[in-house]
């Protein structure tokens, strides 16, 4: 799913943790992210829905969405054959801080940072909470899920 669009730059797993960067350079690059930030809520309903017929505990997940700019650098020694790709900057911090703190005690489980918010198309930022978060400062948070696919999981 995080690798469904063609902005994608990276997309990696570090134990429970699957990260993505994506290149937004337009408004509708925004939106785009924004989707697919639905479209996992939407398969996390999913995988759910089939948890609970086997008895097993549901998941919960929390995303953080930033934008700004990232520094990318290559890290390895020289010969080793590592060359790992590393993503620095304020903006992946935030994320991460923002993907810490939500879904967490009833929060709503998307939170986005204001510079992401500013950026989304008015019809996707009438889905968005503004609310305050020590440490974090103003967010703004949703919990969305594509209706189409969630009707179906309702049927099944």
């Amino acid at each position: 799913m995080l690798n469904s669009s063609a902005k994608v730059r990276e997309v990696n797993i570090v134990g429970d943790c699957v990260w993505a960067v994506y290149n937004t350079p337009y408004k509708s690059d925004i939106d785009e992210v924004f989707t697919i930030a639905a479209y996992a809520l939407t398969l996390r309903k999913l995988l759910n829905h089939h948890y609970a017929k086997k008895d097993i505990d549901p998941i919960n997940i929390g995303i953080g969405v930033d934008w700004g700019r990232a520094l990318m650098i290559k890290a390895g020694y020289s010969g080793s054959g590592i060359n790992d790709v590393i993503y620095m900057g304020d903006v992946v911090n935030r994320a991460a801080h923002l993907a810490h703190e939500a879904g967490r005690s009833w929060r709503d489980p998307i939170f986005l940072g204001g510079d992401f918010q500013t950026n989304l198309s008015a019809d996707n930022q009438k889905w968005l909470k503004p609310t305050y978060v020590q440490g974090l400062g103003n967010v703004y948070t949703a919990d969305v899920i594509m209706s189409s696919m969630s009707e179906w999981i309702d049927n099944l």
